[in-house]
């Protein structure tokens, strides 16, 4: 879906406090940062809506939400009306984490993402071997990625390609909202879905911790 560019986007990410600006100069150092033991880490957290409601829910865990969009990051960003200290946002592509983060983040989310359904843009998905790797070096050793999406094609491809790349399936669920979750935040988007009668499909990994 194409967003309007927005002419005030780029001045409003700027000065807002819940945007970090330059989240390198906190690599290694985002508990201290947040003030939290437990960090978990949104990668295209879109409007914001999944990251806003699990930070409330969850006060006692720094939630970081990602967005590359700048037009969508500020919607997301101005739609958390408050900035709290367990919330926080970093507006960029996804292959700048290693340079934020080290081994640190508790688990990584990956809601809904851009299914690239092109076989020439297969290397685009988040769920790519070229972004697990990556998850594998900012992930604690205990670390986990959880994947919830409407698309059946991109979560056949994303369970069989992340557990070639280092990961251990904890949970996979083909229709995760026919039971109640109420631990999971349920997003304006994913609600579009599941009017529709849709399935939502979810799996958590768990990083395999690598033998010296």
């Amino acid at each position: 879906m194409r967003v309007r560019r927005l002419k005030w986007a780029e001045e409003f990410l700027g000065s807002a406090e819940v945007v970090v600006q330059s989240p390198q100069d906190i690599k290694g150092n985002w508990n201290t940062y947040m003030n939290r033991e437990c960090i978990h880490l949104e990668i295209g957290s879109g409007k914001g809506d999944y990251w806003i409601k699990m930070s409330d829910m969850y006060p006692d865990i720094g939630w970081i939400g990602m967005e590359r969009n700048e037009s969508v990051a500020a919607y997301a960003v101005k739609k958390s009306e408050e900035a709290k200290e367990n919330r926080k946002f970093i507006q960029n592509e996804a292959m700048h984490l290693l340079d934020y983060f080290d081994k640190e983040i508790d688990a990584i989310h990956l809601n809904f993402s851009d299914p690239w359904p092109k076989k020439r843009t297969t290397k685009r998905r988040l769920s790519h071997g070229n972004f697990t790797s990556i998850y594998k070096q900012i992930l604690k050793d205990d670390g986990e990625l959880h994947m919830k999406t409407d698309n059946s094609a991109l979560f056949e491809y994303s369970v069989v390609n992340i557990l070639k790349e280092g990961f251990s399936i904890e949970e996979l669920c083909v229709d995760f909202r026919r039971e109640t979750h109420d631990e999971d935040a349920i997003s304006e988007y994913e609600q579009k879905f599941m009017n529709k009668g849709n399935p939502i499909y979810r799996a958590v990994f768990k990083k395999v911790k690598e033998e010296n």
